[in-house]
């Protein structure tokens, strides 16, 4: 049996309304079912014609993009990685594909490595460098993120352990000292939607 989670996310999000169950188990089944709404955005990548797709369920938080991590198994490594950095991407992928994709998702430690390579922000214009992190998943999404570490937990502690700027796009914490992952809050630092709320 093969059941397309995908294909019926939506109605199985609408059916478990119906259900005489407890809200925390709902939650559960939510999560597991993983439907997300979000944008598709395009970072065009230095120095060519391609560029990298993401998926956001966070476009509020673009201007606060300091980096982009691509999963060990993403096509575009070949093309972004630079003659300098070659060998070391070789060594950091030998070494990640030793691990489940299980394995991956429970494994706390950072890990990572810089590309070299650069795409372009698509409102900005700023070159942002292209990493390869084990916490990005090839089977999520695109396989590529748009890291925004001031306002999410994990692309926080990869900025932290390898000294990447981190961007306080949503005001209310204290970015320096850990992630500010409310979904409320003003826009600052974000040039055209400054001042708005994040809904």
């Amino acid at each position: 049996w093969s059941l397309r989670v995908t294909a019926y996310a939506q109605r199985l999000l609408d059916s478990l309304e119906d259900l005489g169950w407890t809200d925390s188990l709902k939650e559960m089944q939510k999560n597991w079912i993983g439907r997300s709404e979000g944008a598709t955005v395009y970072f065009p990548i230095k120095d060519s014609e391609d560029r990298m797709e993401i998926f956001t369920t966070r476009p509020d938080t673009i201007y606060g993009v300091t980096f982009m991590v691509l999963a060990p198994e993403s096509e575009l490594i070949d093309q972004v990685t630079t003659p300098e950095q070659k060998a070391e991407v070789d060594a950091y992928l030998d070494k990640a594909k030793r691990k489940t994709e299980r394995e991956r998702m429970q494994d706390k430690t950072i890990s990572g490595v810089f590309t070299g390579g650069y795409c372009k922000h698509p409102f900005s214009n700023e070159d942002i460098p292209i990493w390869i992190g084990d916490y990005v998943l090839g089977s999520y999404g695109t396989g590529a993120i748009m890291a925004v570490p001031a306002h999410d937990e994990r692309d926080w502690a990869f900025a932290k352990h390898f000294n990447i700027p981190i961007v306080e796009v949503v005001a209310g914490g204290n970015v320096q000292e850990e992630s500010y992952d409310a979904k409320s809050g003003k826009l600052v630092n974000s040039e055209l939607i400054n001042g708005l709320d994040v809904k």
